[in-house]
């Protein structure tokens, strides 16, 4: 539960944000300046003794605990044998034991392959070279208010300019961007979205190579498409030669109460894209697929030197082990019954409560970012951990961790209906 001994931030933080300024570039943001000494299900606490209730997760990234018990002995007994010998100079099992691992869970029971990475904006890059050189084509699809990472391919995939790609360019070309479903703006079905939006890929570009989709938005919004346009675009992809794309980086194991959120819609990518939540905190992530995509590479075109480090992947291994094991799943779908009905009083009126598992939001009707940063604030200075997102930072995000107990949730929560209600002047 929260207990607040200081003002958020407190002395401590306030001090280490002095040192801060002059060691760390201005260009790093933090959401919440206080600076976390250790952490608890569901709790962080602060140098201040503070202790807040954490309803981010590290951005979706320890759902399965901070620290997760078997995340914790895993690392250790790792980093007793050996830390790092590089997988492309000498291999070791827990490499392969995580590959053998995402191509049993992700969706499809086709032949699969998976290669290992750091960080998700490093899966989408690799996943759109592994597209390019199994098709033979250039061009890439993706979509309205998509956030795929921040290196210079992935830049010109995302679609929101600030913070993440202003005074960055110019950036990678043979990226395209298509009309997004987005059922409380458009009104329109699935099929209907998904119509619109192969016309303008047909209309627009020749031949890709891939088409890129998370199948819920994450910082654009958490944005659910239609029912139907997934599968229709699924569809479409394998008619045309395109391989179907899935970033599931923000939506994978068991944050929206399945193992992925494709299969909230029962669709089958040709790729997956994984990170965060994969490995309990540690970076690792994964571009898992089609045997005969992944395999048409030639020996030596993908890697890197910390790719699928076997610190990582024990990580990895104990985190899929804790959700097995206690069902995240289950836990994620009953945190949704939990939250959607509160927030959607709360709100009322005043815009939309959505999401699927712990991936909920709530998007303001009005499109200007204020009355989501008031309500972020006043959760802050309550000590509640919120996000906000959207293209037009009228977004409030939940990624709380899947492990968190129900009273704590219920005390944020309570938190965050109160702000709510104040802050739509209700």
């Amino acid at each position: 539960m929260t207990r607040l001994r200081t003002q958020i931030p407190g002395p401590r933080s306030l001090e280490l944000a002095a040192r801060r300024k002059g060691a760390v570039a201005a260009g790093v943001g933090s959401t919440l300046p206080v600076y976390v000494e250790r952490a608890e299900d569901g709790v962080l606490v602060d140098v201040d003794g503070n202790r807040l209730i954490d309803l981010a997760s590290g951005i979706a990234v320890t759902g399965v605990g901070n620290p997760a018990p078997r995340v914790a002995a895993a690392v250790h007994e790792q980093i007793d044998r050996f830390s790092h010998t590089c997988f492309m100079v000498t291999p070791y099992e827990g490499y392969v034991e995580v590959c053998e691992r995402l191509n049993a869970l992700t969706p499809g029971t086709h032949e699969k392959r998976s290669v290992l990475f750091n960080s998700g904006a490093e899966a989408v890059e690799n996943a759109v070279k592994i597209a390019r050189h199994a098709t033979g084509r250039a061009p890439v699809v993706v979509f309205d208010h998509a956030y795929h990472g921040r290196t210079n391919l992935t830049m010109a995939m995302t679609a929101k300019n600030m913070p993440y790609k202003h005074g960055f360019g110019p950036f990678a070309s043979d990226v395209y961007r298509a009309p997004m479903s987005y059922p409380y703006r458009d009104g329109l079905t699935g099929p209907e979205a998904a119509a619109r939006t192969v016309d303008v890929i047909e209309k627009q570009v020749d031949k890709p190579a891939c088409l890129v989709i998370e199948p819920i938005q994450g910082e654009g919004g958490f944005i659910e498409p239609a029912p139907g346009f997934l599968a229709a675009l699924a569809a479409w992809c394998r008619e045309s030669g395109v391989l179907l794309v899935a970033d599931e980086i923000q939506t994978g194991f068991c944050r929206t109460g399945a193992w992925f959120a494709c299969e909230h819609q029962d669709v089958v990518p040709d790729l997956v894209t994984t990170a965060k939540g994969i490995a309990g905190g540690l970076p690792l992530a994964a571009v898992t697929g089609r045997a005969e995509v992944l395999d048409s590479v030639h020996a030596g075109g993908l890697g890197g030197t910390y790719g699928g480090n076997p610190v990582a992947c024990a990580a990895a291994l104990g985190a899929i082990d804790t959700m097995v094991e206690l069902d995240l799943n289950a836990a994620a779908q009953r945190i949704e019954e939990t939250v959607l009905p509160r927030l959607r009083a709360a709100v009322g009126g005043h815009g939309d409560v959505r999401g699927r598992g712990a991936m909920l939001a709530v998007e303001f009707a009005d499109r200007t970012p204020e009355v989501a940063a008031r309500v972020a604030r006043a959760c802050h200075a309550a000590g509640v951990v919120v996000l906000t997102c959207g293209t037009h930072g009228n977004v409030i995000r939940l990624l709380p961790p899947l492990v968190i107990p129900d009273g704590v949730l219920a005390e944020g929560v309570a938190v965050l209906e109160q702000a709510i209600v104040e802050g739509v002047g209700r």
